[in-house]
């Protein structure tokens, strides 16, 4: 009989042996259940057991270490320890004179997050912080055994739009490569492919993520008719709409076409949002929010597509790309906005074997030792690009404008101006993409002199501006000419020529009334995270207003 396999390890760090006593005392009552507590008195010694941990393949979730320790710091040994073991979260303990270490380590070192001493009660100072961090490292981790295997051809489109709907939604499975696997290839003879096989053995051939969703228990059938308030789109906008107003008493449903955390979510890195120092992935913000939402009661469905809506009286009526339809008194635009498709020949057929759009994380891996191409060069390229060089040879940012500093933040330029394996293009274009099953070569052309280079790369990541899905929606909700949905104060008279109430449209509601838009998709929002959240949990008291007036 095999055996089982072990409780992920928390190691924690401190040449005091009081306090390293307390510190593990406080971890193993908290936390002892299901993991494995380790202790070392000196940086060298944890360093030791780290490299000892991942040679054995042994899940280290967390290391938490003093600052101030003779030979190895701890800002230097959790810099080590994310050389050995970079999944592992790294937490600092650290005394009130040092936090401007702690924040430098934050900024340099990649250091998840300082707690000061003392950190009684723990109840209030450390386990919340820590219960964070594993919650987000378990999110990640993808033991050896259990899960789903996804048997494929890497360059195929299919698999990667399966690959990366799997990943998106945080349901664990491994990818056997049929090029590369002789045993995969075994496996899968005969089969249309992608191939997944469940746990169960089910084999799935060649099968939509829907048919997928399905056998694992991912909703997709509505419990009711009729809500109070219906979603479209599961971004930061949307989700922060179903907590307030779930939380609120609202009978609520959230309808996602991919997955929940929408553009958003498939950010490697989000660092600017307030209350996380050390930022967060965008995979971990839609974590949270989807893990709030449904403790508040929503019904989160996907992968759910609405294909159009029509207005009955107060009534909205939604129709699903399935047949089916849901009626609410108040619909929530929150559908945010789709990459723009890259201008250049060859890109289209190409997509998905090499050309993708957004930091697909599902396709991270793949990338080492390779040159990759990120076209863009707004605040999502460049995250893309650092989180890229962590498996890439080199990144090299295509940028059309002659100043990246123009349109992305200053910390984002600094960074990649100081990091060696990335290198900066402006003023050039990506104009042809070519290559026989999968992007081999492309194209690069200076703006001003019209010069071409041929580049040989196997992946590019395409960032190119937004462009809203409304197409679905009736006309009676205006637009701009760009598709955005105008709201409030914007809308004009000519929007406003069939309003059928003597009160004037809330400040978030469109030319409909109990339709309103929150997020990217609102023309002229600013497109940041904080404010798609900020508009998602306003537009609900304007929600409540209206739901009273019926």
């Amino acid at each position: 009989m095999a055996d089982a396999p072990k409780n992920p390890v928390l190691l924690c760090v401190d040449d005091d042996p009081d306090v390293l006593r307390a510190v593990a005392r406080d971890l193993r009552r908290h936390y002892g259940e299901q993991y494995r507590v380790l202790r070392a008195d000196s940086g060298a010694e944890a360093l030791d057991a780290v490299r000892e941990l991942v040679q054995r393949n042994e899940p280290l979730a967390l290391v938490l270490s003093d600052q101030r320790m003779p030979q190895m710091d701890g800002v230097g040994l959790l810099a080590q320890v994310a050389q050995v073991s970079p999944a592992t979260k790294r937490v600092l303990l650290t005394a009130y004179a040092d936090t401007d270490a702690a924040i430098s380590a934050i900024n340099d070192s990649r250091v998840d997050y300082y707690l000061l001493k003392p950190w009684d009660p723990p109840e209030e100072t450390l386990y919340p912080t820590l219960d964070d961090l594993l919650a987000d490292w378990k999110n990640a981790y993808r033991p050896g055994y259990g899960g789903l295997r996804l048997i494929g051809d890497r360059w195929s489109a299919e698999g990667h739009r399966l690959r990366d709907y799997l990943s998106r939604n945080n349901v664990p499975y491994r990818f056997e490569d049929v090029e590369r696997d002789e045993d995969a290839r075994a496996t899968a003879e005969g089969a249309a492919l992608p191939l997944v096989i469940l746990e169960d053995g089910t084999r799935l051939e060649a099968p939509e993520p829907r048919d997928v969703a399905a056998r694992i228990g991912i909703r997709q059938e509505a419990e009711r008719e009729f809500y109070d308030l219906a979603i479209v789109g599961g971004g930061p906008a949307g989700l922060a709409s179903a907590v307030y107003g779930a939380s609120e008493g609202l009978k609520t449903v959230l309808l996602e076409r991919e997955a929940p955390g929408g553009q958003a979510g498939t950010s490697s890195r989000i660092e600017n949002y307030l209350g996380f120092p050390a930022g967060l992935s965008g995979a971990d913000l839609a974590r949270r929010g989807v893990a709030q939402a449904e403790r508040f009661g929503v019904e989160i469905l996907s992968p759910i597509e609405v294909t159009s809506v029509r207005v009955d009286g107060p009534y909205k009526i939604l129709t699903l790309d399935d047949g089916r339809e849901l009626s609410c008194h108040a619909l929530m635009l929150a559908t945010g906005v789709d990459w723009r498709k890259l201008p250049a020949d060859g890109a289209e057929a190409l997509e998905g074997k090499g050309v993708f759009y957004g930091a697909t994380m599902s396709e991270a891996i793949g990338c080492e030792g390779e040159h990759v191409l990120v076209v863009g060069a707004g605040n999502s390229a460049g995250q893309g690009a650092l989180h890229f060089a962590n498996y890439a040879d080199r990144v090299s940012i295509i940028v059309r404008g002659d100043d990246l500093a123009k349109s992305m933040s200053q910390y984002l330029v600094d960074r990649i101006e100081a990091h060696p394996s990335i290198d900066v293009r402006l003023n050039t274009e990506a104009t042809a993409c070519t290559g026989d099953d999968h992007l081999e070569c492309v194209t690069l052309t200076e703006r001003g002199t019209g010069e071409a280079e041929s580049v040989t790369s196997s992946y590019l990541f395409v960032f190119i501006g937004a462009a809203p899905d409304t197409d679905w929606l009736p006309e009676a909700v205006a637009r701009d000419r760009k598709g955005f949905v105008r709201t409030g104060p914007d809308l004009t008279e000519a929007d406003l020529a069939d309003w059928p109430l003597e009160r004037d449209p809330y400040l978030l509601e469109a030319s409909v009334p109990g339709v309103f838009v929150a997020g990217d998709v609102r023309a002229d929002s600013v497109k940041r995270v904080a404010s798609a959240v900020g508009e998602g949990s306003v537009a609900v008291a304007f929600v409540h207003q209206h739901l009273a007036s019926l």
